[in-house]
C-alpha cells in the first residue's frame, strides 16, 4: 500500500490537546470517486488531563502510524475514553485495533452511533460505553466536553464536541478539506469547497442547524476530521459554510460545462465564452466534462450564480458525461441558480430538451432563453443565437 507521509505537521492544538492523526499520500480516490492528488488528512486528537480522551480514530490505511502517535502522546498513560463523533470508515477504521490495545477504554457516543457500531466492528463482550445526548458533558479534569448532535451532517449518527476550557470545536466532517498539511500554500477554500459540495452538499439544512448551534459557543479553534486545524479569522470559514449550506452562489460568473463528442460542441462552448467576455462578463469558466474532474465541475457549478449547459445529442439522448453531471447536480440538490442551454445534433437534436427538463425539477432554478440549437458544426449564421444567449445571461445577473 505504501507509506504514509512523514512530514511534521502543525495540527497540535495545545500542550494538552495533541494531534495524533496521519497524512495519506498514497490514496488515489477518496471514497473511490474523488481525485485527491495532494492526499487526505485523517485527523485524530488526544486530550491529556486527569482523564485522557481520544477524539476519533483514523482510516485503516493509516492505522500503524496513528497507533504509534497515540502511544507516543499517552507516554505510558492509560486511555480512559474514546469519543466517536462519526462512524464512517475513514474515521472509524481503527476502532477495532484501539480496543485491542486499550481494552479498558470506555467508548463515548450517542445512541444512534452506538446502535450502528456493531455493523462495523465485532467488539468484545463487556466493552464499556457511555451514551450521550444533546448537551451531555464529559469532565476530564480541567477540560470538559459538551456534545452537540449533528444528524445528517452527513450521516445520521454524527455529533460534534465542544471543549470549553480551550474553546475548541471538534467539528467531525465539518470544515474539512482535501489535501495534506504540506499543501498549506493552497487556498483553503478551494479544497474545502470541493470537499463540502461533493460530500456534504446535499445536506445544507442540517448544516444550517449545526451552524446555529455553533453560533451559541465561544469558539477559538475548529478541529475538523480532515485538513488543517482552523485558528484565526474563523468568521471567514464559518461565513463560507453558511453560503455553501444555504445554496447561495459564492461568486458572480458564468460556468460553461460542455459535453462534446468530436470537438464541434466544444467549439460552440468556447465561442460563447469569447462572446461573454467581449460583452464584459469578468468570470467565465469552461469545463470539458469528458476530461475534467467531475468533483471540480460540481464545485464550480455551485460556486457561480449562472451556468450554460452545452451538450451533444447521443443515441437519441444526451452525451453520457453530461448525463453523469446532471445526476451529480440532482444528488447534491443544485438550486438557486440561473441556467441556459446549448444543444447540438446532426439530425434530431434532443440534448436541450433533456437538460432543460432536468433543471426544471431543481429548486429555484431560473431557465434563460433562447435555447441555442446547433446542427453539427458552428456556422456564422449561429452567432446571433449565441449573442442573444450571452445577452440574456448577463441581464440575469
Amino acid at each position: 500500500m505504501g507509506k504514509m507521509c512523514d512530514f511534521t505537521f502543525d495540527n497540535n492544538i495545545s500542550e494538552n490537546i495533541r494531534f495524533v492523526g496521519v497524512a495519506d499520500k498514497t490514496i488515489d480516490l477518496f471514497e473511490s470517486q474523488y481525485e485527491v492528488p495532494n492526499g487526505i488528512m485523517y485527523n485524530s486528537y488526544v486530550i491529556l488531563d486527569e482523564k485522557t480522551a481520544l477524539m476519533d480514530t483514523v482510516d485503516a490505511r493509516g492505522m500503524e502510524e496513528w497507533e504509534k502517535n497515540v502511544a507516543d502522546v499517552l507516554a505510558g498513560r492509560a486511555l480512559d475514553y474514546l469519543v466517536i463523533q462519526h462512524l464512517e470508515p475513514d474515521h472509524s477504521g481503527s476502532i477495532g485495533r484501539l480496543v485491542e490495545i486499550y481494552p479498558d477504554v470506555t467508548i463515548v457516543s450517542n445512541k444512534k452511533l452506538l446502535q450502528m457500531l456493531p455493523q462495523f466492528f465485532d467488539l468484545p463482550e463487556g466493552i464499556k460505553t457511555i451514551e450521550v445526548a444533546e448537551g451531555s458533558t464529559l469532565n476530564l479534569g480541567n477540560h470538559t466536553l459538551t456534545f452537540v448532535m449533528a444528524p445528517m451532517v452527513h450521516w445520521p449518527e454524527v455529533m460534534v464536541s465542544y471543549e470549553s476550557t480551550e474553546k475548541v470545536l471538534f467539528a467531525a466532517d465539518g470544515f474539512g478539506s482535501f489535501g495534506t498539511l504540506d499543501q498549506q500554500e493552497e487556498d483553503w477554500a478551494c479544497e474545502a469547497r470541493r470537499y463540502y459540495i461533493n460530500i456534504v452538499g446535499k445536506y445544507g439544512g442540517p448544516v444550517q442547524t449545526l451552524l446555529k448551534k455553533a453560533a451559541t459557543l465561544d469558539i477559538a479553534t475548529i478541529a475538523p476530521l480532515h485538513g488543517p486545524v482552523l485558528r484565526e479569522n474563523l468568521g471567514y470559514y464559518i461565513g463560507l459554510y453558511d453560503t455553501w449550506s444555504s445554496y447561495r452562489p459564492e461568486d458572480s460568473g458564468v460556468f460553461i460545462p460542455y459535453a462534446s463528442i468530436h470537438g464541434n460542441t466544444a467549439k460552440v462552448a468556447k465561442k460563447l465564452a469569447e462572446i461573454l467576455k467581449a460583452k464584459g462578463e469578468e468570470k467565465v469558466i469552461l469545463c470539458d466534462l469528458a476530461r475534467d474532474d467531475m468533483s471540480e465541475a460540481l464545485e464550480d457549478a455551485y460556486r457561480y450564480d449562472r451556468m450554460v449547459m452545452c451538450a451533444s445529442t447521443y443515441d437519441g439522448g444526451i452525451f453520457l458525461c453530461m448525463q453523469d453531471f446532471i445526476a451529480h447536480l440532482q444528488t447534491k440538490a443544485y438550486q438557486n441558480r440561473t441556467v441556459g442551454f446549448i444543444e447540438n445534433g446532426s439530425w434530431a437534436p434532443q440534448a436541450g430538451r433533456i437538460m432543460k427538463a432536468a433543471m426544471e425539477k431543481q429548486k429555484n432554478v431560473t431557465i434563460v432563453e433562447p435555447m441555442v440549437t446547433i446542427k453539427s458544426t458552428l456556422k456564422e449564421s449561429d452567432i446571433p443565437q449565441l449573442e442573444a444567449l450571452a445577452d440574456a445571461m448577463i441581464a440575469s445577473k
